[in-house]
């Protein structure tokens, strides 16, 4: 019997995050999310929806002066009401993040060798020798070659140095792993290799993955489920190929209809988009912090708030126009077009 099927609480379950920097900026507003072992969530949003700041509050890496409420629940423990031993405990055994710019996340002085060795020595009583064995065997394990141990960063291609971070993640045999934004600025050769590459260990080793990107296309392709995050909440969530092809949140929409499609020729030349920018997380607007930008808004969405609603079969959004009804309408609508 697998890990995944006896597992009774999913390995990560967010209830009700809050993350507030200090001049009352709000980036994270009462998120709730689950993550099971082998299963992949994709996180979306444009810049400054609050993706990155969920990311570092889960392993509790926000610089100080943050207040952060809620619940961080990884394999039932409260990461939130941990001491620091215990935290320092969990970071790369528990739970691993890989981020965006590898170039700017390794030490361009030490060899990468020596720096994927560094957490084994810190979690593990190992030796240093075994700690760079340890370290060629998983250069193998992400596709370099383990006489790669003695390179420094900049004798590596991006996403030769990319594969390193996820190496570096993997050190400490964690469960659940955090990509932020982990195929940026690679081509696009390169970053399907990388995401073949995740997927493969995800189901290998049977990790959890949440993975952090602006693209909606990305995600679809990888993750199982998909979160889009507006202005620092959850505004839609569902299996990750349905929330990305029959959106039923406008702002999803709109970042669904911001990629062409390949063979749709509508989307290739006329691509749609969002005019403004996300609102300042100091000064929110009042009701639903999308209806300045939103194409569909009425009187009522600027002054009544939305929380997350059921929109069809294992999905949800947040939208006064959103319900079982409207979703199975905008999916039909979306199949007419596809069609016509």
């Amino acid at each position: 019997m697998s890990t995944t099927s006896i597992r009774k609480t999913p390995l990560l379950r967010v209830r009700d995050l809050t993350v507030t920097y200090p001049g009352g900026a709000r980036a994270v507003r009462g998120v709730d999310l689950e993550v099971e072992a082998g299963r992949k969530l994709g996180i979306a949003g444009e810049s400054g929806c609050g993706k990155s700041t969920l990311a570092l509050a889960l392993l509790r890496l926000l610089p100080a002066g943050a207040e952060v409420s809620g619940e961080i629940l990884l394999n039932g423990e409260d990461v939130l009401a941990m001491k620091w031993g215990q935290v320092r405990a969990v970071r790369w055994a528990g739970a691993s993040i890989v981020f965006q710019g590898a170039m700017h996340s390794l030490n361009a002085v030490h060899r990468i060798g020596d720096q994927i060795a560094e957490p084994i020595l810190l979690h593990t009583e190992t030796t240093r020798a075994a700690a760079r064995e340890r370290a060629g065997e998983l250069l193998e394990q992400v596709g370099l070659p383990a006489a790669r141990v003695d390179a420094y960063p900049h004798e590596l291609s991006g996403g030769q140095r990319q594969r390193v971070m996820i190496a570096m993640a993997l050190a400490c045999g964690p469960e659940l792993i955090i990509a932020d934004e982990p195929t940026t600025a690679l081509d696009v050769m390169i970053q399907a290799q990388i995401l073949r590459l995740i997927e493969q260990l995800v189901a290998e080793q049977d990790l959890g993955l949440i993975m952090i990107s602006h693209d909606l296309a990305v995600l679809s392709d990888t993750c199982d489920r998909l979160a889009v995050m507006y202005a620092g909440r959850v505004v839609e969530q569902g299996p990750a190929s349905e929330v990305y092809a029959r959106a039923v949140h406008p702002y999803s929409r709109a970042l669904s209809g911001a990629f062409p499609r390949i063979g749709d020729p509508a989307s290739r030349f006329a691509p749609q988009g969002l005019p403004g920018d996300p609102p300042d997380p100091v000064a929110l607007p009042a009701g639903c912090t999308f209806h300045p930008r939103c194409p569909s808004a009425t009187e009522a969405c600027a002054t009544q708030d939305q929380v997350l609603r059921v929109a069809g079969p294992g999905r949800e959004a947040a939208c006064l126009l959103v319900g079982p009804r409207e979703a199975g309408a905008a999916e039909g609508a979306e199949e007419a077009r596809s069609t016509s």
